[in-house]
């Protein structure tokens, strides 16, 4: 059985991506940091196992990744987002949102590259944002993180692909996760108004996008970044 790993697994996209993998025959690991018990409970609901480690911090993460053995498939999908202008956001929030989106998943794919090249073989999606492809006003910072994926996807993609490892990229649109409760619903009427297909996208689209790029469907893609967005950004 081919062993997975998803990162931020237990929020609202990452739960909807173990779900679909395990149904795929993967044997999930579901990486968290803080939710403790819905990581847990979900492991229990897909047979997968639960692991707690800090993606920021890349020795953690390399401790981690050694227990766990050879991934066949990484899922970088944690990530953390806050609005504010660009110039009132505290540093310590900058900070943690390039930590976590976009050095988390270096120091990740990082990680669990030395087996995939020994074995000449893998697979690494990263999740983006349709704001790292167009960029958000006062979502600077992650629009910055997220940009940051996209260059890293193409960049890595190029380098590994002589091992026979592929590393593409989604850039998901407006998805109706916990992240995106803050808005109130005037907020979302007006946000909906801007998506050509006239609806928020789900957690299930971005795990269906996951399962295209993890089968051997799309065993000649690499490198591409995947826009699952309704048509907000084209």
């Amino acid at each position: 059985m081919k062993k997975a790993l998803v990162t931020g697994g237990a929020g609202g996209i990452g739960e909807a991506i173990c779900r679909r993998l395990a149904a795929d025959d993967y044997y999930v690991y579901i990486n968290y940091n803080n939710s403790k018990e819905k990581a847990e409970k979900l492991a229990s609901e897909i047979d997968g196992q639960a692991v707690r480690f800090d993606i920021s911090d890349n020795d953690t993460v390399r401790n981690a990744i050694e227990s766990i053995g050879h991934i066949d498939l990484l899922i970088n999908n944690a990530g953390v987002s806050e609005i504010d202008l660009f110039t009132s956001i505290k540093q310590e929030s900058a900070n943690k949102i390039l930590d976590i989106n976009l050095k988390g998943t270096l120091n990740c794919a990082r990680a669990v590259l030395p087996s995939m090249i020994n074995q000449k073989r893998g697979n690494i999606i990263n999740i983006s944002s349709m704001w790292g492809q167009c960029g958000a006003s006062c979502e600077v910072d992650y629009s910055a993180s997220k940009a940051g994926i996209i260059g890293f996807t193409k960049a890595l993609a190029k380098e590994v692909a002589p091992s026979g490892i592929r590393v593409n990229c989604i850039a998901p649109g407006f998805i109706m996760t916990e992240m995106n409760s803050r808005f109130s619903e005037d907020d979302l009427k007006l946000i909906r108004d801007d998506i050509p297909l006239g609806i928020f996208g789900e957690p299930r689209h971005i795990a269906d996008a996951v399962a295209f790029l993890a089968s051997d469907q799309a065993e000649y893609i690499t490198g591409q970044i995947l826009a699952v967005n309704g048509g907000m950004v084209i």
